[in-house]
């Protein structure tokens, strides 16, 4: 039945009409007040806030700020992991009438320059004395900035310019004892169409842009996504992507606040695994770099079992399962004896979800990047339903999702409810709705160009079929254009060289050459254990990447890869860099994307061994 979009975005619109992020979050406090909002870690043991607690805390933060005098349109800078400290003050800017900016942990002080002096932040909130130092490096490019805030008691706080939060949270005590009414006639002052943040790009080809989002577009954007996938108080979510991208804003900071569910803190990427064991989480949004590993962490334990009996029950398990997909894509109805041996086969499945924690999630999630499909049957294979979201900073995060009834694997789905999304004459993916930014901060031209004619213009190619899945192509700036003029998108190509465990990261060369080429460089934690188990004497990435043996065996992937793909498509030569691509060595944005600008022109001399004349 086709859908009406006009009337989905127009029931939408009544039902957020007035409200903001303060007055759900007052709602949530008064409706779950004992029940645990926030969960974190504390000398090895789960500590929680209540909601009523939670908002006493930001009770407190917001009339510290105000007692600073941090007034209505002013901004507030962030910068910390996933701790109750970071969305305690990112509400309390908010109540206050500011808009809060979270800055990535990743950033030189420069780049902290950049970003606090673009929004000119006057107040910071920092999580320790080393985060601090970024700030104390570029004071004098900061004149707006007059406080920064301290999670953590430390010297560097005996200063003029900073102040503890423990003394911003005492100073909020007071203005309450002197004036009870100061902290309801703040949030109440706040406006649907006020700014909720400014979310700027990681920067992959250049300085990055603040993404203007109101109170009503990402409400807009929650009740749209709700009425595809409603979570409720009986959630456990895990919060570790950085709090400064707009996916995880979204799947847990926002949605836990309109939901009610219980976030859970992981300020460690490395403690995700052991997190997602004791919470169980019930969604959970992953980026493809964590699916990979899961998919490589858990075929590597699947090969290791030693009992012949029970590999031989997961292989057959597996098995069924990947027949069961293939049924599910075709759109078909299952055999009788394959939903027998299905049913049958259960256990081993719920066993396998188990190992990494999610054998009580309703629903698994990728996005923020293109992931090989692969990868996502697998997982439905072993009885995850993993689907692929859509979206951009510049959407609030969700534009397209493929639900969890009729999943098409290699599709992103269709567009969510009150979205409309369109193909241009040139393949760009376009889009409208409720959830589209106001624009760039600062920015009226670029903010025109991309919002031109009424759509959102994505940067990204795309096609859709009859049903309205899309399929991204790639990037439309990142496509390869071989001189033989052939368009090929590298993320396909560099998606099935990550399937080996080995890998961690590949960027495809080709744009203007005669061939494709690539960068490779070894996964720093599955390396050593590679290379131990193959009996190699060496330790570090550099040394095992120099080892004839490793090569080859990164040789026999490449060619695997090559017998998947067009002739043109091709890998023709590759280099096995010694280095590990990070977000601090610059390769890689803070959520694992490649900057194909910074590597082209940090390997410039490998890509031309690559092309000898």
């Amino acid at each position: 039945m086709a859908r009406d979009i006009a009337a989905e975005r127009a029931d939408i619109d009544r039902a957020i009409e007035g409200k903001t992020i303060p007055s759900i979050f007052a709602e949530r406090a008064a409706e779950l007040a004992d029940l645990p909002a926030l969960r974190f870690r504390q000398g090895g043991d789960w500590q929680s806030i209540t909601w009523a607690e939670y908002r006493e805390r930001v009770r407190d933060v917001t009339l510290g700020l105000r007692a600073l005098g941090f007034a209505r349109g002013d901004f507030g800078a962030l910068m910390a992991r996933n701790r109750p400290e970071h969305t305690t003050a990112d509400l309390a800017i908010l109540h206050a009438g500011g808009t809060p900016v979270s800055l990535y942990n990743t950033l030189a002080p420069e780049q902290v320059a950049y970003v606090a002096g673009h929004c000119e932040a006057r107040v910071a909130f920092v999580e320790d004395a080393a985060f601090l130092e970024r700030f104390l490096k570029v004071r004098a490019e900061l004149p707006r900035l007059e406080k920064v805030v301290l999670f953590e008691p430390s010297e560097a706080a005996e200063s003029d310019w900073v102040i503890t939060f423990d003394e911003l949270v005492e100073m909020g005590r007071a203005e309450h004892a002197r004036d009870p009414e100061a902290f309801d006639r703040s949030w109440r002052a706040v406006e649907p169409d006020d700014l909720l943040t400014l979310i700027y790009t990681s920067g992959t080809t250049g300085p990055p842009k603040g993404v203007m989002d109101t109170h009503r577009i990402v409400i807009w954007t929650l009740e749209s996504f709700a009425r595809m996938k409603r979570l409720d108080p009986s959630y456990n979510l895990i919060s570790y992507l950085p709090l400064a991208h707009a996916a995880e804003r979204f799947a847990t900071h926002w949605n836990g606040i309109y939901s009610g569910s219980v976030v859970h803190f992981c300020p460690d990427i490395t403690q995700l695994l052991p997190t997602m064991l004791e919470v169980r989480p019930s969604w959970f949004v992953g980026v493809p770099r964590v699916w990979e590993k899961l998919y490589a962490g858990i075929n590597a334990a699947l090969g290791a079992e030693p009992d012949e009996v029970k590999r031989a029950a997961i292989g057959r398990s597996l098995e069924i399962g990947r027949e069961v997909v293939a049924h599910e894509q075709k759109g078909v109805s299952l055999p009788a004896d394959l939903q027998e041996a299905w049913n049958a086969t259960r256990p081993v499945r719920e066993a396998i979800a188990g190992k990494v924690g999610l054998d009580r999630c309703e629903a698994t999630v990728t996005g923020a990047a293109p992931i090989a499909t692969e990868v996502i049957e697998f997982f439905h294979a072993i009885g995850l339903r993993l689907s692929e979201i859509w979206g951009m900073s510049e959407l609030v995060a969700p534009a397209t999702w493929n639900g969890l009834d009729r999943i098409k694997i290699g599709t992103v789905g269709y567009t969510l409810p009150g979205v409309e999304c369109a193909i241009a004459d040139d393949g760009e993916l376009l889009c409208r709705g409720g959830n589209v930014m106001a624009g760039y901060y600062k920015e009226p031209a670029m903010t025109a160009e991309t919002l031109e004619g009424g759509w959102m213009h994505t940067g990204d190619v795309a096609t859709v079929d009859p049903d309205g899945y899309f399929t991204i192509v790639d990037r439309k700036k990142e496509l390869i254009i071989t001189a033989g003029g052939k368009n090929i998108s590298p993320a396909n190509l560099e998606n099935l060289l990550k399937q080996h465990p080995l890998i961690g990261q590949a960027c495809v060369i080709g744009d203007r050459r005669p061939y494709c080429s690539a960068l490779i460089v070894l996964d720093p934690e599955v390396a050593p254990v590679w290379a131990a188990r193959a009996g190699l004497d060496a330790r570090t990435v550099a040394e095992i990447s120099a080892r004839p043996e490793v090569l080859a065996e990164v040789e026999r992937h490449v060619a695997w890869v090559n017998e998947r793909v067009a002739r043109v498509e091709q890998i023709k030569r590759f280099t096995l860099l010694g280095a590990e691509w990070t977000a601090e060595s610059e390769e890689l944005t803070p959520t694992m994307k490649l900057k194909r600008r910074v590597i082209n022109q940090k390997y410039a001399d490998d890509i031309d061994q690559l092309y000898p004349v």
